[in-house]
């Protein structure tokens, strides 16, 4: 099933920390900003803050959790309070846990040596989409390491969103090769982590929109 690459590549930002480069990112042209509550990683951040950054996103800009094999109850304890528009899992949710909240939901597949994507397709086909991200051992993304883009399959039969490794220097190559319906970058267009850096975020979206 192939999709048509006529239509401009979505982008998502995520790991924001701050309403001012959720602002900033969707004034680019950022399709979606991601939120992460995984407590493991630098760029987590409380109900409180995330409920700040969502209130500050303009229309049509989707807001996305970003959860790792977390609680059901912990899920629901931030959906009481921030409205999100897509929760996105990268841990070892099965396709039920991820669909139980009445939301659409983005599912994390590690590229790791072997991986079948088929597969994966069909245990997550009510998925919003897919997103492939570097397999490192650990770290549940975020990791700024790229994988081999021409892994992907030509005719993977859902829409996926290409992560792990994208800065502004690659982003447009990796969308030749891969030919993703979106992509997912973090530290690619960071100063530091969680802290997006204004000239990098232009560049990266003004290439991903172009590509």
């Amino acid at each position: 099933m192939g999709y048509d690459q006529t239509r401009r590549v979505r982008v998502k930002i995520c790991g924001i920390t701050r309403a001012e480069d959720a602002v900033y990112a969707s004034a680019l042209g950022a399709d979606a900003i991601g939120l992460n509550f995984y407590h493991a990683s630098p760029r987590c951040i409380d109900i409180a803050r995330a409920q700040v950054i969502v209130g500050a996103l303009p229309p049509f800009v989707n807001a996305v959790g970003v959860f790792v094999d977390h609680d059901e109850k912990d899920i629901r304890a931030v959906l009481d309070k921030v409205p999100l528009d897509y929760l996105q899992f990268h841990g070892n949710e099965p396709a039920e846990a991820c669909a139980r909240y009445n939301l659409p939901y983005i599912k994390a597949i590690s590229m790791k040596a072997g991986v079948d994507l088929a597969g994966a397709a069909r245990q997550y086909a009510g998925a919003a989409c897919l997103l492939l991200d570097t397999h490192v051992e650990g770290v549940a993304g975020g990791s700024g390491r790229q994988f081999d883009w021409g892994r992907v399959p030509a005719a993977l039969a859902m829409p996926f969103l290409l992560a792990g490794g994208l800065t502004p220097a690659n982003v447009r190559s990796a969308i030749s090769v891969a030919r993703p319906y979106g992509v997912d970058v973090s530290s690619g267009v960071e100063s530091s982590p969680g802290i997006k850096d204004p000239d990098k975020l232009a560049v990266f979206i003004h290439e991903a929109i172009g590509a």
